[in-house]
């Protein structure tokens, strides 16, 4: 099987973006699917990419497999989400692949606590663990980490 092509998400595809999101985020068991998160992540898209997002998606000969928001300025990696039928086939690693390629010396993110599957691979991706703190917004509690090309820990980014 051949995998998708990451490319950069075009403002057309918002729609399909947005589902393919609240599918990876679904499939947590941290939330259920319903149309007041569609709507939520259907708003939160183009706010997100004029705030700074890079959007990208994993195009599955024009299915979205993953979606993939890049906070470049501020080294985050802010979502990383693979479609349920995409998961355990490796493009979580090629679009942190990609993202690596983009950020080559440091990468932070947050990861929802309870997300253990997710913080996981990333501990297994090299990340290192920083702190742990609530997110105002969600109140979920977000483990922070950050990645390093040398995978070395120094202070804390503020």
């Amino acid at each position: 099987m051949t995998l998708p092509t990451i490319r950069p998400a075009r403002s057309d595809e918002h729609d399909a973006i947005a589902r393919a999101w609240m599918a990876s985020w679904v499939s947590t068991g941290l939330s259920q699917a319903s149309d007041s998160l569609l709507n939520d992540l259907r708003a939160r898209l183009p706010r997100e990419i004029a705030g700074g997002w890079t959007l990208f998606v994993a195009d599955d000969r024009g299915s979205i497999a993953a979606m993939l928001a890049l906070h470049l300025p501020s080294l985050l990696l802010d979502q990383l989400m693979v479609v349920p039928a995409y998961q355990g086939m490796s493009l979580g690693r090629q679009l942190l692949g990609f993202t690596r390629r983009q950020m080559p010396d440091e990468i932070w993110l947050k990861c929802v606590r309870e997300n253990e599957k997710a913080w996981r691979w990333y501990e297994r991706e090299g990340f290192v663990f920083e702190k742990e703190a609530p997110n105002p917004v969600t109140r979920f509690m977000m483990k922070h980490y950050r990645w390093t090309r040398t995978n070395r820990t120094s202070e804390t980014k503020p």
